[in-house]
């Protein structure tokens, strides 16, 4: 790992090396060689990183650390090469991050911070600035330890005015890796909100390795849930780099990409980008796939969805071709979805028109308990509606639920009683639901719904009292 004059002993140094008597020299050539002999042995070792056992390794360390601190290089050829030689290693220390920590605990990061600081005051700066910034990138990436001692430091202010300063640079991309690192970290993510930084959380999404912007999109789902961050990160145009994001990336991606989109939909004003943005495919996607998770996220983001009637027909158009097409479980999945939606009142009318309902109790013939207990719920609530009554009746329902009120499923018998409770009230449909009256399943759901309705009414009372009183006693408020 030394410098030697000789060619023949430096040749049989690569083939054959003796560790220790290599070592020995290189701590010789940086204690008491020039500049030109210390970044010839410090390459030597780079070139040699992934054979150099463990031990040496971790001994060297320590010695490159302190490289970065020394002062008596103005050319900073030193410090550039042992940057360049720390990152080798930190990438061949491999995803547990050993020698990245070891690094960390030697000082690595306080020096780096401070050699980008210096850059951007020199002149000579930005012809090593692209060194310091992969060797803290190689640091934070296979070091993940060590990020909170990075934030700790300023590292992402300084990552950030780093980016604000540094438009079209080669080290932006790395920069921008470091960044989704470091967002890991709460307090961080704090930071970016109050410095400005989220359009740079953002365009991390957009680039670099998948695992980065899997983490930037995390970052974007945990910050979106307050309304401010929500529009910084509209304005930045986060809809279309997770609609990308996607696309793009495998399962996990897929499942933070649509979670987080849900979480900036959730506010109303969003809802129709991020469906002209191509979203609803997307969670059709997600519904039908295999992936629980994946299922419950696109079950709540239709409904978040489905607030716009026009997405509502949309939502209902694939939720009836799922019905048609989908495995089991795809079919289950779409047939929550429509009870979710049956109590939005708009999309009462979107379901029947949709045809859905026909396909619902053709399905329920011959499914499985599970699917009538779902389905029945989603058509206890349908009932409600009378048109969607008229609907039920004409495709055969009735008999169907008479039938539900002697099954072993008490969720099954109770959403089959509510469900002809409503029939009975409806003069055009009583007489086909006359022999279920009688049932003694009917008359206690009816006598628990009267129970409900009453306890309902006499709140509404008591908050008109309330507000009543409320006002009497601060009449400027009349």
């Amino acid at each position: 790992m030394g410098s030697s004059s000789e060619t023949e002993s430096e040749s049989r140094g690569f083939q054959n090396p003796d560790w220790e008597t290599e070592f020995n020299r290189f701590e010789d050539s940086i204690s008491s060689g020039s500049a030109s002999i210390r970044v010839r042995s410090i390459i030597k070792l780079s070139d040699l990183a992934t054979r150099v056992p463990e031990s040496y390794i971790l001994r060297a360390i320590p010695i490159l650390a302190g490289l970065l601190r020394v002062s008596d290089d103005p050319n900073r050829s030193v410090q550039a090469a042992a940057a360049h030689c720390l990152k080798r290693i930190a990438c061949h220390g491999g995803e547990d991050g050993g020698f990245a920590v070891t690094m960390g605990r030697c000082g690595a990061i306080a020096s780096l911070l401070g050699l980008l600081l210096e850059a951007n005051t020199n002149n000579n700066g930005d012809v090593f600035r692209g060194i310091w910034v992969k060797c803290l990138w190689s640091l934070v990436t296979f070091g993940s330890s060590i990020r909170v001692g990075l934030a700790r430091l300023g590292g992402l202010e300084i990552v950030i005015r780093e980016l604000n300063n540094w438009e079209d640079d080669g080290s932006r991309w790395y920069l921008l890796e470091i960044l989704s690192a470091l967002t890991t970290i709460r307090e961080s993510r704090r930071v970016l909100v109050h410095s400005g930084g989220l359009k740079f959380l953002v365009e991390a999404a957009k680039v670099g390795n998948l695992a980065s912007r899997e983490r930037s999109c995390h970052a974007i789902g945990l910050i979106g849930v307050t309304r401010r961050a929500r529009r910084m990160l509209v304005e930045a145009g986060v809809i279309t780099a997770l609609v990308d994001l996607y696309r793009d990336g495998d399962n996990k991606a897929k499942l933070l990409a649509g979670n987080a989109l849900g979480i900036i939909s959730a506010q109303t004003e969003y809802i129709r980008p991020v469906t002209e943005a191509g979203s609803i495919p997307l969670y059709v996607e997600l519904l039908s796939g295999q992936d629980p998770l994946g299922k419950d996220i696109a079950e709540d983001v239709f409904c978040i969805l489905a607030v716009a009637e026009g997405n509502a027909v949309l939502i209902a158009e694939q939720l009836v071709r799922i019905l048609r097409e989908g495995d089991n479980e795809a079919k289950l999945a779409a047939s929550d979805v429509l009870w979710d939606l049956a109590g939005y009142r708009h999309s009462v009318s979107v379901i029947r028109e949709s045809g859905a309902i026909p396909l619902l109790i053709e399905l329920l013939r011959d499914g499985s308990l599970e699917f009538r207990e779902r389905i029945s719920g989603a058509i206890s609530q349908l009932s409600y509606n009378e048109n969607d009554r008229e609907a039920f009746s004409d495709s055969g329902m009735i008999p169907i639920l008479i039938e539900w009120l002697a099954d072993e499923s008490e969720e099954l018998r109770d959403n089959a009683a509510e469900a002809l409770i409503n029939f009975s009230e409806d003069q055009e449909h009583y007489a086909r639901v006359h022999e279920a009256i009688s049932h003694p399943v009917f008359q206690s759901m009816q006598s628990r719904l009267a129970r409900i309705r009453a306890s309902h009414e006499l709140m509404v009372r008591s908050i008109r009292r309330v507000t009543l009183e409320h006002l009497v006693r601060d009449p400027d408020r009349l």
